[in-house]
């Protein structure tokens, strides 16, 4: 058989095409056991987050000398402490030798003899001659086939897929321990007297209330804060409407025209000074519009940097106005004949002005109480670490 007929039987699409088809099922079944192992691990039959709740003890001193012996609890999503198996097919080499020998030889015998002899004189010399005749022919065939088929399949842990790994970043945001419970003991972690006790315990809850004052407390000045922020950003929009008006007044006041009607005028004496005194009153009311736009400027860029103290100061007096933006804010607005007046409703943004600023008066008026709130607070703790009797009023049991 020739060489080339010997690749004749072979299926190469088969022979290439049947490991990469292997290889793509197998890796659709590593991505579904990895789905499988999230959805069975890490999430219950209601399809909430599968958590471990780990406990332990935190150990923290306090003020008056004891002790909080805290047991805590924190819960962790059970897919961020184990391994998730994310098998992928990341490499498939197919590799075939196929090796052909053929030797060819031939090998035949055949024996033939003759002998002749005869004698031959050459004048005083006799000659005796001897000869013989053989031939040999061999012929031998032989052929050597070899075939090498090898697949090389390389896989590889990727490890928590991406989009996972993102949801567990948010859960592991909100992971924070929790308080279980508190015992109170002694400097040295020892239990106290019945009386430490009592007094460590009043300490205690006079600790959580200023803990919680506090925290409303950051609470409502973020509240202010951002009601101040508002009315600064409202403040901003009325003023832009005056200075709006202000470009209109400016550019309507024409200074080529006069010199265009000086022109005109030739040696007209008479004219050109009735064209010289409008002139005159022209540049006086530009410079009238300039002053009066510097004084509205000025009313609400001081009211843009002192919001605040006014805010206080109007929730502290107490007359809290209704429906109408405070006289203390003395802010100026502009008509549209360029003259400055006192801010009044019916101006752009003035209900929008009043909104805010009740909201920013409240907040400041709550700010107010708690940190009056806190300032008692705290003094009755002083007080308690002293081992002084608490008032009759507001006694904390």
């Amino acid at each position: 058989m020739a060489i080339s007929e010997q690749f004749a039987g072979l299926d190469m699409e088969q022979l290439i095409g049947a490991p990469l088809r292997a290889a793509a099922d197998a890796s659709t079944q590593l991505a579904n056991s990895t789905a499988e192992f999230i959805n069975r691990v890490g999430f219950d039959r209601e399809g909430k987050v599968r958590t471990v709740a780990f406990g332990y003890q935190r150990r923290s001193a306090n003020e008056d000398g004891t002790s909080n012996l805290d047991e805590m609890k924190v819960d962790i999503p059970m897919l961020a402490i184990v391994p998730i198996p994310n098998l992928q097919v990341d490499e498939v080499n197919v590799l075939f030798d196929m090796e052909v020998k053929q030797s060819e030889r031939q090998e035949s015998a055949m024996d033939l003899s003759a002998s002749i002899t005869g004698t031959v004189n050459l004048g005083i010399v006799k000659v005796s001659v001897t000869g013989s005749i053989s031939a040999h022919q061999a012929n031998t065939r032989s052929s050597d086939n070899s075939a090498k088929y090898h697949v090389d399949v390389r896989a590889t842990n990727h490890g928590t897929p991406e989009g996972l790994a993102r949801v567990l970043d948010m859960m592991a945001a909100n992971v924070a321990p929790m308080l279980v419970g508190s015992t109170l003991k002694d400097g040295n972690g020892q239990n106290l007297s019945e009386q430490a006790k009592v007094k460590a315990e009043r300490l205690k809850a006079l600790r959580q209330e200023i803990s919680m004052i506090e925290n409303r407390l950051t609470s409502a000045r973020d509240g202010l804060s951002n009601s101040i922020m508002q009315m600064k950003k409202v403040a901003s929009s009325q003023l832009n409407t005056y200075r709006e008006t202000m470009s209109r007044l400016q550019n309507a006041v024409d200074r080529d025209q006069f010199d265009k009607e000086l022109a005109e005028a030739g040696n007209d004496e008479a004219k050109k000074k009735d064209i010289e005194q409008r002139r005159e009153e022209s540049e006086k009311q530009a410079l009238a519009y300039t002053q009066t736009m510097d004084a509205v400027n000025q009313s609400w860029g001081t009211f843009q940097n002192q919001a605040g103290e006014f805010v206080k100061m109007i929730a502290d007096s107490g007359n809290v106005p209704d429906g109408v933006v405070s006289e203390m804010f003395a802010l100026k607005a502009l008509d549209a004949q360029g003259n400055a007046t006192a801010y009044s409703n019916g101006e752009t943004y003035y209900t929008a002005m009043v909104a805010v600023q009740k909201s920013a008066v409240d907040n400041q008026r709550n700010v107010s109480k708690l940190e009056n709130d806190l300032f008692e607070k705290k003094a009755e703790y002083s007080d308690a670490v002293a081992g002084k009797a608490p008032a009759l009023t507001g006694e904390t049991q």
